[in-house]
């Protein structure tokens, strides 16, 4: 068999044991997959050992699909379940994990950010006392809990009646499994852009936002605040700190717990400096200067930009808080990365 082919058929089946380790539980995966990964081995070499020879690409594709698809092998190594089966219930559990993860943690930690930094907020949901506010906020946190728990059960419940008429989830080619991925890989190319955009931005930045003047026309100048240089100083800074992690990257293109953590940091200045500036209602506008127009009315104007400044905190603090979670996520990732099942067990597999 050639060198190809041999690299075709193991990538073929590191596709198969990965797949099948994303539906296991993290805690059973690494053992789990090692005995799967023996089983497979065991059968290649006594199919092989019947025939005299080595088994080619489209041999390995027959035995994996014998095998079975992956999230149904990955079902036989899991606690039988009768609320949804056996068959659904490892996606109807990842996406209820992806649904308190992305909406109903956020919505508590904003709430909780709210109630504790802004002081609008807090007048307006906490004036007849905490405890009032607690009990309305889980309330709410519930009903949108139960709506959105609910409508997923629902969803499952009818996939599961389709599957035991259909048998759909049985059709399946192991050929379009994703390719083997190294969750620590980081794309030059995309290292590259990120070298090039930051330092787009610090050049733009300095040239158009180093002076409190950043528009000087006939027709309209803008002045902002003194309060601006922090603002100033601060995303320069994090421009040249984005920029050198993105030549470490290019040069290294994995990640590693220090630079996970660097950007962890470099997001969370950020989100520190957008929510600072909107949080505490700082005016970044000193004035708007239009001909023709009434002083008071260019005073509600610059008035009117600066409170859409505030209101934004909300969303604001959102954006962090994903952003953030992301971020350690990677280092945890990074941390707890499990090679061993698709770079030990599996090169033993395929010799």
């Amino acid at each position: 068999m050639s060198k190809t082919s041999s690299q075709d058929r193991k990538e073929l089946i590191e596709r198969y044991l990965q797949a099948v380790a994303f539906w296991l539980p993290k805690g059973q995966r690494q053992d789990i997959i090692a005995e799967l990964s023996e089983d497979l081995h065991s059968q290649i070499e006594e199919k092989e050992t019947e025939l005299g020879r080595s088994l080619n690409e489209t041999e390995i594709e027959a035995i994996l699909k014998q095998r079975g698809r992956p999230l149904l092998v990955a079902n036989r190594y899991l606690p039988q379940e009768s609320l949804i089966g056996p068959v659904l219930f490892p996606i109807y559990r990842f996406v209820m994990k992806v649904v308190a993860l992305c909406y109903l943690v956020p919505w508590i930690l904003v709430w909780i950010g709210m109630m504790s930094l802004s002081s609008s907020y807090r007048a307006d949901h906490a004036s007849a006392g905490w405890l009032h506010a607690m009990v309305t906020a889980a309330n709410s946190l519930w009903s949108v809990a139960f709506f959105a728990l609910a409508t997923v059960t629902l969803v499952f419940a009818a996939l599961e009646r389709l599957q035991a008429q259909s048998r759909f989830l049985d059709q399946w080619n192991p050929r379009k499994l994703p390719p083997v991925r190294n969750p620590s890989h980081i794309s030059r190319a995309g290292s590259l852009i990120e070298v090039v955009v930051n330092l787009v931005f610090a050049a733009w930045w300095i040239d158009l936002m180093s002076s409190p003047v950043i528009l000087d026309r006939p027709e309209i100048r803008i002045v902002l605040s003194p309060v601006w240089r922090y603002f100033f100083w601060g995303f320069l800074l994090l421009a040249f700190v984005n920029a050198a992690l993105a030549v470490g990257n290019f040069a290294r293109p994995y990640w590693t717990v220090p630079r996970a953590s660097v950007r962890l940091i470099t997001d969370g200045t950020a989100a520190g400096l957008f929510c600072w500036m909107s949080l505490l209602k700082v005016t970044a506008l000193a004035e708007i200067t239009i001909p023709h127009l009434l002083a008071a009315r260019r005073l509600q104007v610059t008035n009117a930009i600066n409170l859409a400044m505030a209101r934004a905190f909300p969303f604001l603090l959102v954006a962090a808080v994903v952003i953030l979670m992301v971020d350690a996520y990677r280092i945890f990732r990074v941390k707890n990365t499990v090679p061993a099942p698709l770079e030990g067990e599996i090169s033993a597999a395929v010799g």
